[in-house]
């Protein structure tokens, strides 16, 4: 099972069998009792200078100064859509409009592990370093994910993300 912001990629073997029932749960809305173990995560960013490199001209595209860009992306209580691109990497629904940028048109090589980034119209965090090509404004300290604990990822679909200046 692969999922995805408002799909999910089922991969079945050949000749496999699914059955009615497995059918009517794919096709349900979730369950209620999942809204009440959702979590919030107040996740501290350092934003700008060597930790958010495009934070400058975002902001100027955005026709904000640096402290209003900032304020406006950690105002947003975020919700994780699903995870994906790294183990634990997280693509965060409510990101303002006006903060919205494409990719960059070419990646980088190397993006620091903790960057807090804009790819579309998501934000999303690098748990571990390696190449990526969306517009990074800020670092978090936040280990995100951690094989050794008892649940790798820290933050799962449906948990809420606020970032807070640092």
């Amino acid at each position: 099972m692969v999922p995805a912001d408002g799909s999910l990629l089922l991969i079945l073997r050949p000749g496999a069998h699914v059955s009615a029932q497995l059918w009517a749960a794919l096709a349900a809305p979730l369950p209620g009792a999942l809204a009440a173990v959702e979590s919030c995560h107040e996740i501290a960013v350092e934003y700008g200078g060597a930790a958010g490199p495009d934070l400058a001209a975002l902001a100027e595209r955005a026709g904000m100064d640096r402290a209003t860009y900032i304020n406006s992306h950690a105002a947003v209580e975020y919700t994780v859509a699903f995870l994906g691109f790294q183990p634990g990497f997280p693509y965060l629904r409510g990101l303002p409009d006006a903060l919205r940028v494409p990719r960059r048109a070419t990646p980088r090589a190397r993006v620091a592990a903790g960057s807090v980034a804009i790819g579309g119209g998501y934000c999303g965090i690098y748990p571990t370093g390696g190449p990526g090509g969306w517009q990074i404004i800020g670092r978090t300290a936040t280990v995100l994910f951690d094989p050794a604990r008892a649940v790798p990822a820290l933050l799962t679909p449906g948990d809420r993300v606020r970032f807070v200046p640092r």
